[in-house]
């Protein structure tokens, strides 16, 4: 990724996480929270199929394409055979969290193919999303982490790497998350 292109994905990603600090979560409405996890999931899921186009690098644009479509396919699934009332009872599609598993889904193809130099930034967004979809009471924490736990999963088992140095994981349970990250020298 050229330094222009970094300084705009950090340009972008700082926007969206001072969008996310301007207020308390209570000064929110449901419909904003609804409308920042909509808007994180397009510029993800562009920034995954539209970075590698940009780059004519179109092995990386079909892996995102399979990554994000596959993980659409699955919790499509799931939502079918496990049907669960969503909070704020306007359906039964809460279990799992799709705007989570399609961000980071994207998230973890940029940054197996790219590195964490995309990867960081684009699984800052993708958690931004994950919080907004919980705050917009669409669904529960557990619906989020799934969806998390499955996008995360096809992305980086969909996607082949350019470069093996580095490498940056997320990781959750029951008490907090973070990242590893992983050098190879």
């Amino acid at each position: 990724m050229t330094l222009k292109a970094r300084a705009r994905a950090t340009v972008v990603c700082a926007a969206l996480i001072a969008s996310f600090q301007g207020a308390p979560a209570q000064a929110f409405s449901n419909n904003d929270w609804a409308d920042a996890s909509d808007v994180g999931r397009i510029v993800l899921v562009a920034a995954a199929l539209g970075y590698p186009t940009v780059q004519a690098d179109w092995k990386g644009a079909l892996q995102a394409a399979a990554s994000i479509g596959v993980t659409a396919g699955i919790t499509a699934g799931l939502k079918e055979a496990f049907p669960e009332q969503r909070p704020d009872n306007s359906g039964n599609d809460s279990f799992p969290s799709g705007h989570a598993a399609m961000s980071f889904a994207a998230a973890a193809t940029l940054e197996k193919r790219y590195g964490w130099q995309a990867g960081f930034p684009a699984f800052v967004v993708a958690g931004a999303v994950g919080v907004a979809r919980h705050e917009a009471d669409k669904h529960h924490w557990y619906d989020v982490l799934a969806g998390a736990a499955i996008g995360t999963g096809t992305g980086l088992l969909l996607t082949n790497r350019r470069d093996n140095q580095v490498r940056l994981v997320p990781w959750a349970d029951r008490d907090g998350g973070g990242f590893l990250l992983g050098m190879q020298f």
